[in-house]
């Protein structure tokens, strides 16, 4: 007999006992029994014709055995099956319904679960099947294994990361202290090797503790204990980090004084290497900060100016790179200036003169130009630079102008006497004789003053300068000014009737000056009464007046009068009048028919 054919008869007699057949005779593994146990015991289903041969056989034992197998593995199935279940909701690998029969999944939990590492063929398959949830787990789980190897706990059974063991080990890993509550853990759990390593690091960390309090200056403070906020402010020292405020106030609190100059020396020794580097005067050899260097690139890192003193030591240390670098940060920061809209001071242009850099001055008068124009209102494209920028300079200074310049600029239409300019030097001057009042007592700046606040469109101000006894003035001629001004005010703001009064009282104080005829003549106009204002500007001319005053009066007249109806009315009646010499005042009537379209 050969060997296969001894094996096989083996195999047969097992399974006889296995399934209680032994009673069966025929021991042939050509035997029809020995198909149907070979069937039953690969988990093959058996037809109804095999199930009736063994009855016909009366093997009811062997029924028995074989319904018996079939329960079992029925269930081994269920529980195959529901441990799966349960092992996909704990790793997250719910999100794909991948069968536990067929795929890598199954074995891969199985090694989480367990503990084991999983490979790099594992985490590739995991996120090939988009299990990254899972793959997260499964690194957490690696690292869980090798910091229980590590630190002596591989007895202990549970591998989830969520295990409190593994957060112990992550602070061992990371030398933190435990709390008394981890360590009793760990004691109670018969970790004690684990326990062991814990206190050998503290008992390093105490040492080291030692040696910082007295590398640092720190052996004064009482608090020795690891806990304490000392032992990290003294390791943040050693590692070369800045001191936070709280750190520092906290070593102020405790009177570690000599432990924070300490620091700050580092700091600054630190920040000076950092700087020689950036600036490449690495060759420099004083590197403590206490150097006059220090002081200069730590302006330089502000992009401040340096003083001629920072100059003449970088010239007689042969570091003229970095005077040049210095320069350019400077213009640099000019130059950002000057797009912010700022202006520049004198010591800054002076500084550009200097330092021959006439572009930048260019540079920042073209933007400010552009500013003031937009300020004042001069919205010509073609508007020269000059002498406007001078002109808007020197108000901004609060600088009075050259009065000439500014009656040629208007007169030749370059400048609005209505405009934000000309109202702006109105203004200063007016202030400007106010404070002669105040500084000499002339009483003449007083109708000058005031005439510059009415044309500054501030009548108000005139009146107020103007309001006070005239009986304590002697002088008739300046009593007469003072009141055509006054009575020009109140014509300003429509108090005609006021106006009047000034006017009728400037005439009895100076009978034979014009001034006052020409203030009646322009309220008569004022009320629409052109016959009277007529007469008055008639007796204007005889007490002293020129044609000229009288129409540059009635100009005045026509460009204040808000009522275009009105204006109409008084360019028709001119133009009636006498339409060669007031043909100006066709212009009026143009403006009133295109209002009227």
């Amino acid at each position: 007999m050969g060997k296969e054919s001894q094996n096989r008869l083996k195999h047969f007699a097992a399974l006889k006992s296995k399934y209680q057949a032994t009673q069966y005779q025929d021991s042939s593994p050509a035997s029809l029994l020995y198909l149907i146990l070979r069937k039953v015991d690969l988990g093959i289903e058996l037809s109804d014709l095999e199930f009736n041969w063994l009855k016909e056989c009366e093997l009811v034992e062997t029924l028995k055995a074989i319904k018996q197998e079939q329960q079992h593995r029925f269930q081994e199935f269920g529980n195959l099956e529901f441990e799966f279940s349960k092992l996909q909701s704990k790793y997250k690998a719910t999100k794909h319904n991948l069968s536990w029969q067929s795929s890598h999944l199954y074995f891969i939990l199985l090694k989480l679960e367990s503990g084991t590492l999983v490979t790099d063929s594992d985490v590739k398959w995991l996120r090939a099947n988009g299990l990254d949830e899972t793959n997260k787990i499964a690194q957490e789980v690696n690292r869980f294994t090798q910091l229980k190897s590590k630190y002596k706990a591989t007895q202990y059974q549970d591998s989830y990361p969520e295990s409190k063991l593994y957060q112990i080990l992550k602070k061992l890993d990371l030398t933190e202290c435990l709390s008394n509550s981890e360590y009793n853990w760990l004691l109670n759990n018969e970790l004690f090797e684990t326990a062991e390593i814990f206190q050998q690091q503290e008992s390093v960390k105490e040492t080291r503790f030692a040696q910082l309090r007295e590398k640092y200056q720190a052996n004064l403070h009482s608090d020795l204990s690891l806990s304490s906020p000392l032992y990290l402010i003294l390791q943040n020292i050693d590692a070369n980090k800045n001191l936070g405020e709280l750190e520092i106030k906290w070593l102020e609190q405790q009177g570690l004084s000599d432990t924070i100059s300490i620091a700050q020396e580092l700091k600054k020794t630190r920040e000076f290497a950092t700087l020689r580097a950036k600036y490449k005067v690495t060759h420099y050899e004083d590197s403590s900060p206490k150097s006059h260097l220090y002081k200069i690139l730590k302006r330089l890192e502000l992009s401040n100016q340096l003083g001629e003193q920072d100059i003449n030591f970088l010239k007689k240390r042969k570091l003229s790179e970095i005077i040049e670098i210095a320069n350019e940060k400077y213009v640099s920061t000019l130059k950002s200036k000057i797009d912010l809209g700022e202006v520049l001071n004198e010591s800054e242009i002076d500084w550009l003169k200097n330092n021959r850099r006439e572009d930048i001055i260019v540079l920042a008068q073209q933007k400010h130009f552009a500013i003031l124009k937009r300020k004042y209102g001069l919205i010509a494209p073609t508007l020269p630079m000059q002498p406007f920028y001078t002109i808007m300079v020197k108000l901004e200074k609060k600088e009075r102008l050259d009065i000439i310049l500014v009656a040629q600029l208007i007169e030749q239409n370059m400048l609005s006497r209505d405009g934000k300019i000309a109202i702006a030097h109105y203004r200063l001057e007016a202030e400007f004789y106010e404070q002669e009042i105040k500084r000499s007592g002339h009483k003449w700046h007083i109708p000058t003053a005031s005439s510059y606040w009415r044309k500054a469109n501030q009548p108000e101000q005139a009146l107020k300068l103007t309001s006070f006894d005239l009986e304590r003035m002697k002088e008739g001629n300046l009593k007469s000014a003072i009141l055509v001004t006054r009575g020009a005010a109140f014509r300003d703001i429509g108090n005609l009737a006021d106006a009047e009064n000034c006017a009728r009282k400037a005439m009895e104080y100076q009978p034979d000056s014009y001034q006052p005829y020409t203030l009646m003549g322009a309220i008569s106009y004022d009320i629409g009464d052109y016959v009277e204002g007529d007469y008055w500007f008639e007796q204007a001319i005889q007490h002293g007046a020129k044609t000229e005053d009288i129409d540059d009066e009635l100009k005045r007249i026509f460009r204040s009068t808000k009522d275009e109806n009105k204006r109409h009315e008084a360019a028709e009646y001119l133009l009636k009048k006498d339409s060669q010499r007031y043909a100006w005042a066709k212009s009026y009537l143009k403006k009133s028919s295109d209002n009227g379209k």
